[in-house]
């Protein structure tokens, strides 16, 4: 029987996942695999991680990659690029670390127009730290920071990054996606493939934000949190191409 489905050549045969039980990391690691494999680049390709939870994936992904400081992935990442025009570069980013302590560096490469790609996993909370409120925690939503939920007067509202850098005259591409459903996750793997596809080309910076969950963090079962996701996240950050001026891949 011919197989359709097989593990992404990056993912090691004995790794075994250490994401919490339901988290969409795992679900993204993969669908990163499968693009690699399908673009035929990863001998080429170097993901820049930061510190966070994606840093498992020193554990259970075999192309080259870089653990940087906590929150300059896009400054590496313009750095590497730059000096190894030939490789496809990505960094894997948490919101915390992109639209916090990394948001003046995430900015200026989006409007330098750097030639990299962007995968941030919007968990609207600090999911590795011990789950404090991050920059696109829910208003009303409880972290250890903000017991009683995050107030408005206090802190002020969620963090837009897809509007912010929209704003931008030199992001090529800007889409937000998640893997909450069956048909999201074909759509957040076809964002990850559109992304590199433009930097292959040549074209400039792409981000794609991937609405998650943190089933450990939210104190919530796997399958409550994609009913608070529904209720609250995704009307917050609804799903959609924010910007796409890459036209057509040669």
């Amino acid at each position: 029987m011919e197989k359709v489905i097989k593990r992404p050549s990056t993912i090691p045969e004995n790794a075994i996942s250490g994401f919490c039980p339901g988290c969409m990391h795992s679900t993204v690691n993969k669908l990163i695999g499968e693009v690699l494999d399908e673009l035929n680049v990863v001998d080429r390709t170097v993901e820049i991680i930061c510190i966070g939870c994606g840093t498992l994936n020193l554990k259970y992904r075999e192309n080259d990659q870089a653990v940087v400081a906590h929150g300059r992935a896009c400054a590496v990442a313009t750095g590497y690029k730059r000096c190894n025009p030939d490789k496809l570069v990505f960094t894997y980013q948490g919101d915390g670390d992109l639209a916090s302590i990394g948001i003046a560096e995430t900015i200026y490469a989006a409007n330098r127009g750097e030639n990299i790609s962007v995968i941030t996993i919007n968990n609207a909370i600090y999911g590795m730290t011990g789950g404090q409120m991050a920059p696109t925690t829910m208003l009303g939503q409880k972290a250890t920071t903000c017991p009683n939920g995050r107030d408005f007067n206090d802190v002020g509202a969620p963090v837009h990054m897809m509007d912010i850098l929209n704003t931008l005259k030199a992001p090529v591409y800007l889409e937000r996606v998640s893997c909450n459903t069956p048909a999201n996750i074909k759509k957040t793997k076809a964002a990850i493939k559109k992304a590199f596809e433009y930097q292959l080309a040549g074209k400039g910076f792409s981000m794609v934000e991937v609405i998650s969950n943190c089933p450990t963090n939210w104190n919530l079962s796997p399958l409550k949190t994609l009913e608070y996701m529904k209720e609250h996240n995704l009307k917050e950050f609804p799903l959609g191409v924010v910007r796409d001026r890459g036209g057509e891949i040669k």
